[in-house]
């Protein structure tokens, strides 16, 4: 298990192996996420927008605006 020491300042020295398995790098930043009973995640912030790129497939043909509109009336409507 991977452990560090919090300094008088607040600051912890996040571990080579937990760096590693997050693909952490200097400057990249992470968020800590509050889990059930005083337990946190600690999860890589540091992708862009960009990195998502590919991972929806585009649809088989274009949607317009208003097909977009009816689809989401209908769903609405299954909802009530």
């Amino acid at each position: 298990m991977a452990t560090a020491t919090l300094t008088s300042k607040g600051q912890i020295t996040i571990p080579v192996q937990v760096r590693a398995a997050l693909g952490l790098d200097t400057g990249d930043r992470v968020e800590f996420i509050e889990m059930e009973d005083g337990k946190f995640a600690i999860i890589a912030a540091s992708k862009t927008v960009l990195d998502l790129k590919g991972l929806i497939r585009k649809p088989a043909k274009p949607v317009s605006i208003e097909e977009m509109n009816l689809a989401i009336a209908a769903q609405g409507a299954k909802a009530r």
